[in-house]
């Protein structure tokens, strides 16, 4: 089954991809790796749900933001590469929460965009990762996360 079609079967749409809005692009080319651009929990309407973990969103929620965020870096992982199945291995996630000094929970919520990249890409998307918490983030978002991929030719 290629990442695709694990997708549908799952019930998941890739989302539009993200246009950048400030002085950077959404992916760049080093090699045979794919660096992806930190992405963030975007809706389809474009809006962002504002939360800081320990304040007023709780792990649960993150966690669906995180796995949100694993949506949309596929999408821009698709749009570079025209097909999921390029993709060889994801390398390392970086995963940042949005959270107050004494939150302590983050690879709890970053595991929402780990498990999502098990699920549609299988062994492939076993990654090396770090989960750090972040004073801020933009747009008050909870996550925001980036990836390095290696890519088939």
């Amino acid at each position: 089954m290629t990442p695709e079609e694990k997708l549908t079967s799952l019930g998941l749409v890739l989302p539009e991809v993200p246009v950048p809005v400030a002085n950077y692009v959404p992916y760049r080319w080093a090699g045979n790796l794919l660096y992806l651009s930190g992405q963030g929990p975007k809706r389809t309407d474009g809006t962002y749900r504002p939360g800081r973990l320990g304040r007023n969103a709780t792990i649960e929620e993150a966690y669906e933001e995180a796995r949100l965020t694993g949506l949309n870096l596929l999408a821009v992982a698709k749009s570079a590469l025209g097909e999921l199945s390029r993709i060889e291995a994801v390398i390392k996630l970086l995963g940042m929460v949005n959270a107050e000094p004494d939150f302590s929970d983050h690879p709890k919520v970053i595991n929402g965009c780990s498990d999502l990249l098990v699920e549609v890409l299988g062994d492939a998307g076993r990654h090396a990762r770090s989960a750090v918490g972040m004073g801020s983030l933009p747009n008050r978002m909870t996550v925001e996360i980036e990836a390095i991929l290696l890519v088939r030719d």
